[in-house]
Formats: structure tokens, sequence, C-alpha cells
């Protein structure tokens, strides 16, 4: 019975024309190359290469037989590579950084989804930094880098709203909302309950800046919970408003933990990019994650 690895050997020498070099493609030692030529030889019965001073050269049946099995031979090396990619990217552990902030909604997505995920919390430029010098497989980020040596993918945007709890009846900011009487909605949120996930309040600041176009909120946050979800989780147990991520409030809205209270017109969406090193390897990984992404994101 002919062994495939043969039709392999043959078709390196083939190529390169020497038994040296297919040894190096090969990753074999020349004589276990010249040896699975002679076994070859022996099997089809005809000569397949005659040496020169340097190198070898195709015999007229080496070309009637290179004919006949280089399609074949593609399809299955193509076959073989793909199941080993395919195997090797199942049990990969990959490195994936993300925002804190990010990580119950996108994150869990990408837990769902592989097996092995060992997650980074940082800001973009820190991400960036880390995926640039190979320290990091992958990061999600929300900021656009532009350089040679990594790849970048939108995968879809996020956008800021206001969420509260359910205990309060929100009908009079429905109304002055779609009255569009701004001085009123602003004088009633400010009478309210705040959460923010950080001091500095910029999901609060940023959302007073496009809504009412004012740099300053002139309300103060009652209570700051380092991680949005956390917020959101002690947020839904009892009284009062944040400015959250449309996606990681989206699940405790449908199951009516939170109610929206507010999706302005008026607040931009942000883009979510999937950012990754120059690295074949990491190619199918990458299209996999960006699916899912733009399927959560979309």
């Amino acid at each position: 019975m002919v062994n495939l690895e043969w039709y392999r050997t043959f078709k390196s020498v083939y190529k390169n024309g020497n038994f040296s070099l297919a040894a190096k493609e090969l990753f074999i030692s020349q004589p276990a190359v010249s040896q699975q030529i002679v076994m070859l030889e022996a099997h089809v019965g005809y000569k397949l290469f005659n040496r020169k001073s340097k190198g070898v050269e195709p015999t007229e049946y080496a070309k009637l037989l290179n004919n006949l099995i280089i399609d074949a031979l593609d399809r299955l090396e193509n076959v073989e590579n793909g199941f080993r990619a395919k195997a090797f990217n199942a049990n990969r552990l990959l490195s994936v950084g993300i925002s804190r902030h990010l990580m119950s909604s996108i994150g869990s997505a990408l837990v769902a989804k592989f097996d092995f995920i060992d997650f980074t919390f940082h800001n973009n430029d820190a991400l960036f930094d880390l995926v640039n010098s190979k320290k990091l497989d992958f990061a999600i980020v929300t900021k656009k880098f532009d350089t040679f040596d990594t790849i970048q993918k939108k995968v879809g945007d996020i956008k800021q709203v206001v969420v509260g709890s359910t205990d309060i009846d929100i009908s009079v900011l429905k109304a002055k909302i779609k009255s569009k009487d701004f001085l009123g909605i602003e004088n009633w949120l400010n009478e309210q309950k705040w959460y923010s996930h950080d001091a500095g309040i910029p999901h609060i600041k940023l959302f007073w800046l496009h809504v009412f176009a004012k740099k300053r909120p002139s309300m103060v946050a009652n209570y700051i919970i380092p991680s949005e979800y956390e917020m959101l989780e002690i947020l839904s147990k009892n009284t009062g408003f944040a400015v959250t991520w449309d996606v990681n409030a989206k699940k405790m809205i449908e199951e009516k933990k939170l109610q929206l209270i507010w999706n302005s017109k008026e607040m931009p969406s942000t883009d979510v990019f999937l950012l990754s090193g120059k690295n074949e390897n990491l190619s199918p990984i990458f299209q996999e994650i960006e699916t899912e992404l733009k399927e959560l994101l979309g």
C-alpha cells in the first residue's frame, strides 16, 4: 500500500528540484527523503528523478504523476491544515483585553464561545500598547488606532442611555421629554439619586454635554461603585438613576430589573473595535470573535 507521505515528499522534491531543499521544507533528513522516493519508485515501477550536478530533474513519468496527484494532494493538505488549525484554536488559551465596564456584556459573550480566555482590564491606550507589543492576542476597544503592525475592525457600536430602578414613576419626565422641555428635564433629573461607576462621573458628564449642552452637570453622584455591572446590579435593588452603556443594561431591562428612562437622540453612538496583532495563526480566531461581537452589537 502506498504511503501518503511518499507523495508529499515527491511533491516537495518535484517543486524544489533538490533533495536537500525538500528535506528542509518537510523537516526530515535528506536520507529519509531519498528513501521515500526510492520506495515510491519501487511502488509505481518507474524512475521518477534523474540526478544532476545541482539537484534532480523529473522524468517524464514524474511529470505525469505530478499532474495526476497534485490537485488531490493539495486538497488533502488543505483539509489537514484546516483540521489542525481548528483543533489548535479550539484549545488555545486566548489573552483578551477589555474595559472592566464592558466585561459583563461583551466579555461574557466570549466566555460562552471559547473554552480558555485570560482577560485583562485596562483603558484603550493601555490595551493598544499590550496588543502592539504582543503581550495580548486581542483587545476590544472604543478608540481607532492606525498602525502597521495591528489589525483593527469595527464590530458594532454602543450608546449611553439613562436607566433607573423600576420603582420610580417617570410619567412626568416622559411628558417633559415629549414636549422637549430640556430645562424641566434637567431640573427633574437633578432632584433624583444618581449612581456612577467613576468618581469623575464621565458617563454623566458626556450625557449632559450632548443633551443639555453643558460641560458640567449641576447634580452630584450619590453612590460611586467602581464596576459598571455591580453599579447596575445594586441600582436594580434600590432607587435611583445611572447613565450606562446600552449593551450593559439591555439584559436587565429585558428582565425588568431596570427601566429605560431615556435614550436621547442627541447622544451619539461610540464605535467598538476588535484589535489584534498581525499573526496568521490568530486570523481564524479573529474572524470568530468578530462574528460573535457583530451579532451581539449589530
